[in-house]
């Protein structure tokens, strides 16, 4: 199996961490795998917020009801559009880029949705997001302290289709 697919098949949502800082060259690296997304008409409406002071980490997780463990993290890389038409697609390719790329590091993460929840004004104003922007996602990476068991996923023959649904 190729390294890329790899990756892909072995990545998983964590959502508990060592306390062990990433180094900023890796986090420049995996915050690049997200700037090499795709996006609609070569736009790149994207915009990276990189937090890794552990008051912040923690402020980012008592905004949101159920991202506790942000606050475990060594690091977040919360990810925000312009508008654009299709910022939220651009934005979610980036935000995949992003944890392929820091699993590829050995590095866990989890995505926590924000695109139109309700602590999405209170995320942009803790990282302080100029007016035209939307909160798309927000990921949580650390070295894991876990390595959860992959989700029962359907066989590829109940999901693909050949030439009409």
């Amino acid at each position: 199996m190729n390294e890329a697919l790899k990756v892909i098949k072995e990545r998983r949502c964590v959502r508990k961490f060592i306390d062990r800082k990433i180094d900023r060259d890796i986090l420049m690296e995996i915050v690049d795998a997200g700037r090499l997304a795709p996006s609609a008409m070569n736009v790149q409406p994207w915009e990276f917020v990189v937090v890794t002071d552990k008051e912040m980490l923690k402020k980012l997780a008592e905004a949101k009801a159920y991202g506790y463990f942000i606050q475990d993290a060594a690091a977040c890389i919360v990810v925000f559009c312009k508008e654009t038409k299709y910022f939220l697609e651009d934005g979610c390719n980036a935000s995949e880029n992003i944890l392929l790329s820091a699993k590829s590091f050995g590095i866990g993460g989890c995505w926590v949705a924000g695109h139109g929840k309700d602590y999405e004004e209170n995320v942009k104003k803790l990282c302080e997001v100029p007016e035209g922007y939307h909160l798309i996602s927000i990921l949580p990476l650390g070295y894991p302290a876990e390595h959860p068991e992959p989700h029962e996923k359907r066989e590829l023959e109940e999901v693909i289709h050949w030439e009409k649904f």
